[in-house]
């Protein structure tokens, strides 16, 4: 529930993306394009702050608790969004709005930033043994139900309302439907049990590893990540805003598209997760990340070629959201087995949120801007491409887990 909360509102801002533009960025006789781009910068503000929420959070969480960290971030991430959906506009207050805009986003992004490293180390640490992959998967999973419920949110707000009045107030109202939600979240959470594996830790304390041994898992996990946080972002968070400011798609069409991508995500996670408990996390990753290294053009192209079928189309919107889950079902468990309980809160939250600091915070702004300059319609594809290029060479270099190999246990 706290994970659907967190993502629902970075696919909400996603998916309005253009209207928070022309709200916020945009003053009278300004660029649309370049009022996206500002709100794209806003949007990769946030995740300039996981990192550091990571940090802090993550601090607290491996020596206070799993439970009371989950327990804070939630609250911080509930009242920072419900306000997003009270704040003036450019036209009421001016240059204060996109002040106050990116303000929150920066407090969504330290909240965003310790539930990862928390929700994934309560996920893991309560699985049995050999079960990991399947438990950590709906970490990721619960992200897809997010990203559906905000794209549903919004497909239903711009079936019911004009244009005019989307713009005008409608945008609003899924940001303020975070407020009942968020307080049902907290509930749940505040009768969660803490872990045993920090209880173990807590009554018998161990070293933590040394901090090159550290830095390097944490790396070696960012790297790993990278195609799961760029392609993801690329093809379920920015895709909306791509084929209306680019392919002249209407906003009801763009979210069509982006329903189904996230439909094809969440279909696989949970399956993927379940697969690498028998295989290893290794292989089902590198299956993600190589398909989008060679499906990620002749999938976009399907998308341009107005000669394709709708449903053609919605295949491959809904084929790209699939290969993304195969990457993102064992991700959550990769990363915790990199990490002792002592450090895990901090290392696998740092290692993620470093990733998707650069790779999905930044996808939405160095997409728009490149095609913006460049003419090059492909580029939001060589994005998704390259990355997961780099995280097959990652996951390439490592061995994998052999069945029957419990290194898990080790790190508990």
């Amino acid at each position: 529930m706290g994970n659907f909360i967190e993502w629902y509102e970075f696919g909400v801002y996603g998916y309005f993306a253009t209207i928070i533009a022309a709200n916020f960025f945009t003053p009278q006789g300004g660029s649309e394009v370049e009022g996206l781009v500002k709100a794209y910068a806003s949007f990769a503000l946030a995740f300039f702050f996981r990192p550091v929420g990571a940090a802090l959070f993550g601090r607290l969480g491996d020596r206070v608790g799993r439970r009371p960290v989950l327990i804070l971030v939630i609250a911080l991430m509930t009242g920072a969004t419900t306000l997003i959906g009270a704040l003036p506009t450019y036209d009421q207050v001016g240059a204060l709005a996109p002040w106050l805009l990116t303000s929150l986003r920066a407090l969504q992004g330290l909240s965003a930033g310790g539930e990862f490293g928390g929700a994934v180390s309560v996920m893991t640490e309560f699985a049995p043994p050999g079960r990991r992959g399947l438990y950590g998967s709906w970490q990721s999973f619960t992200v897809a139900l997010g990203l559906l419920g905000g794209a549903g949110a919004a497909a239903l707000l711009a079936s019911v309302l004009s244009e005019p009045q989307l713009v005008s107030w409608g945008w609003r109202l899924p940001f303020l439907l975070t407020l009942p939600a968020g307080l049902g979240a907290l509930w749940l959470r505040m009768r969660l049990d803490e872990t045993p594996a920090f209880v173990a830790q807590r009554e018998r304390p161990g070293a933590p590893p040394p901090p090159r041994e550290l830095a390097g898992a944490i790396a070696l996990g960012a790297g790993r990540v990278m195609g799961w946080a760029a392609a993801g972002y690329t093809f379920l968070v920015v895709l909306p805003s791509y084929l209306q400011s680019t392919l002249d798609a209407s906003f009801r069409q763009a979210l069509v598209a982006t329903v189904l991508a996230n439909l094809g995500f969440a279909a696989t996670i949970v399956p993927a997760g379940l697969v690498s408990d028998r295989v290893g996390r290794r292989p089902v990753m590198l299956t993600g990340a190589a398909l989008v290294v060679v499906l990620a053009v002749p999938l976009l192209n399907l998308l341009q070629d107005s000669g394709t079928s709708n449903a053609v189309k919605g295949v491959a919107v809904f084929g790209a959201g699939a290969v993304v889950g195969l990457m993102a079902g064992p991700g959550p468990a990769m990363l915790a087995e990199l990490f002792p309980t002592t450090v895990r809160h901090t290392g696998l939250g740092l290692a993620y949120a470093l990733s998707n600091a650069v790779f999905s915070g930044c996808a939405g702004l160095i997409i728009t801007k490149t095609v913006e300059r460049t003419g090059n319609v492909d580029i939001p594809a060589y994005y998704a491409a390259a990355t997961c290029a780099v995280s097959v060479l990652a996951l390439a270099r490592t061995p994998g887990r052999r069945r029957g190999r419990k290194p898990e246990r080790k790190a508990s």
